[in-house]
């Protein structure tokens, strides 16, 4: 059977549940904040497993890649998501655009002024996992754990067969147009390969590491980060 994506009317609610809680713990946050892990995956490399082991084990929230794509599509959801910042952090905001805007020759500009501020914001309130959308590139590397999770192409393959339950052939597909679309994305709107190891923290290839395994690696380098 395969996975059916989340409605847009679902990604609303948790956007929605999301505001609330904002709205309750943005004036609690202590000083030994746990910085933002950002998740980079291969398709198939069981990322997204792990993000969400870290957020169950951390407390920390969990915000998919869809759920920030429809948000920095949506002007209307954007502006809800900036209010959710006071005055001053709003113009901080601002900076970190203008820093963005200005390493790009290429400039997709509403959908990447969205998105940028989305996780921007997400960033500063903290307490987070970040699947995909390139957050590594936005945010601070000194107050962000960037992961990469990957995997042989083979292993990958056989995962997205099982997880889907279609065949080899179909997952094969599955996975190198996942795998195109996303260093296009990143080529597209950062200039850069994703595939690139110097943009991350910590490279977990799964092929031999189970998903707990590769969770405390995740939880002992989040420590030493801290801990810098």
């Amino acid at each position: 059977m395969k996975v059916k994506p989340r409605s847009i009317h679902s990604i609303n609610q948790l956007v929605e549940d999301q505001f609330s809680k904002w709205q309750i713990t943005g004036k609690e946050k202590g000083k030994d904040e746990l910085p933002v892990i950002t998740i980079s995956r291969e398709p198939g490399s069981k990322g997204t497993l792990i993000a969400k082991q870290l957020v169950k084990q951390l407390n920390l929230d969990l915000f998919g890649s869809s759920i920030i794509h429809e948000v920095a599509k949506d002007a209307n959801m954007s502006q809800r998501v900036v209010g959710t910042l006071d005055e001053k952090r709003r113009s901080w905001l601002d900076e970190v655009v203008e820093t963005m805007e200005s390493k790009r020759h290429l400039w997709d500009y509403q959908y990447l002024n969205h998105l940028t501020k989305i996780i921007a914001i997400i960033g500063n309130h903290g307490r987070a996992v970040i699947l995909g959308r390139g957050a590594n590139f936005i945010l601070s590397p000194d107050k962000t754990l960037m992961v990469r999770v990957i995997a042989p192409q083979k292993t990958r393959i056989k995962n997205i067969a099982r997880e889907r339950g279609v065949s080899e052939e179909e997952a094969t597909k599955h996975v190198i147009d996942m795998e195109s679309g996303r260093r296009a994305f990143a080529r597209k709107y950062f200039h850069a390969d994703i595939t690139d190891p110097i943009h991350y923290d910590l490279v977990i290839n799964t092929a031999n590491l189970s998903v707990d395994a590769a969770v405390e690696a995740v939880k002992a380098a989040l420590k030493l980060k801290m801990s810098a």
